[in-house]
């Protein structure tokens, strides 16, 4: 039976970066998906590269940083092995502060001045009754992104199993030996579990993690350019693509498995965008989806080695898979190969569930 170093379970973002890591080590590498590559909450992930620390939890804040810097280099190797057009855009985010953001850093104004008029950076924006900041964020296309991943982990000789939901890690004397799937089994001496929303229903361990439903939608407009910046308000953000798509999203729904949209929920984030840029009024709809994040009970990820000698969590990364598959994947690597991390996982250990 063909044997593998690693196996990883999970194609999304995370696990397939995960395994390209590992083979620029020269590891062997199964990735094991219950479904399509790429198609889970990857595919539905809007792709703002946000760091920002009112919003970034503070534990996770060094790990978000250090991956928004890495985003350039990740998505140059991904292009160059994959041939693929990402949609990196670096034109920053317009970010509108609430009374109560001011009252908590009173400095936002002048940490991240908007340094040219709103009506000139964005002439499309409607009135808004509320101070804006200018964020150096960057945004991607996480579906192209995550297709260029799946072409270049191709490319550098991952092996990929698709359509079987892994059942089981495979355990002999107490240590990893492969997964069980619904079809078949794989032989490996060490498995990283990178399954998201799907990622605590894999024995032996329970990992506390959830689905978390967004739901979303994509608009075009009359024209390519017809929103630059990210946009990002109390009630909607909108990331706009250098093929003319407007994203708008998002919802954070406690649902279950549910991925079916809601026609009501829909409608109201498409006229929360309208008021934010009222000639979106005139815009197509081009699509309405829903994605399952894969949250936690702290809402950060859980990173690093299982108590189970060769079992190893990657997943939990709830709102930040697409900004944290970098610095996650360089990680992991060097933990899986029996490296030591550079930087501290303890807030993340899946130790901090475990009784």
């Amino acid at each position: 039976m063909q044997t593998w170093d690693v196996i990883i379970v999970g194609g999304g973002i995370i696990g397939l970066s995960l395994a390209i890591a590992l083979r620029k080590r020269g590891v062997t590498v199964l990735v094991v998906e219950r479904g399509e590559p790429g198609r889970e909450a990857s595919h539905a992930a809007a792709g703002m590269l946000a760091d920002f620390p009112l919003e970034t939890p503070p534990p996770l804040q060094t790990l978000a940083t250090a991956s928004a810097r890495m985003y350039p280099e990740f998505v140059h190797e991904l292009q160059d092995e994959s041939g693929m057009n990402v949609d990196l855009r670096d034109e920053g985010t317009i970010f509108f502060v609430t009374p109560d953001q001011l009252r908590e850093r009173p400095s936002l104004l002048t940490d991240c001045p908007i340094r040219s008029p709103l009506s000139e950076l964005e002439p499309a924006l409607g009135e808004v009754n509320m101070a804006a900041i200018h964020l150096k964020e960057r945004s991607v296309d996480p579906r192209a992104l995550t297709t260029a991943a799946l072409k270049a982990a191709r490319h550098r000789g991952v092996d990929i199993a698709s359509g079987a939901a892994a059942t089981e890690v495979l355990l002999a004397d107490g240590r990893v030996i492969g997964v069980g799937t619904e079809r078949s089994s794989y032989s490996a001496a060490a498995v990283v579990n990178c399954a998201g929303a799907w990622a605590g229903q894999l024995p032996p361990l329970q990992f506390p993690a959830r689905p978390v439903k967004g739901q979303m939608l994509s608009l075009v407009g009359a024209s390519r350019d017809f929103v630059r910046h990210v946009i990002r308000a109390p009630e909607i953000y909108l990331v706009p693509r250098s093929d003319g798509r407007i994203l708008v999203g998002a919802t954070v729904e406690e649902a279950g498995y549910d991925k079916r949209t809601d026609a009501a929920t829909i409608q109201r984030m498409q006229q929360a965008a309208i008021r934010l840029v009222p000639a979106l009024a005139q815009a197509r709809m081009l699509e309405a989806w829903a994605g399952l994040r894969p949250g936690s009970p702290d809402n950060l990820p859980i990173l690093g080695a299982t108590p189970i000698p060769g079992y190893f969590a990657a997943t939990g990364h709830f709102r930040d898979g697409i900004l944290l598959a970098p610095v996650t994947a360089g990680l992991m690597a060097q933990i899986v190969t029996g490296g030591q991390s550079e930087y501290d996982l303890s807030p993340f250990s899946p130790a901090r569930f475990q009784s």
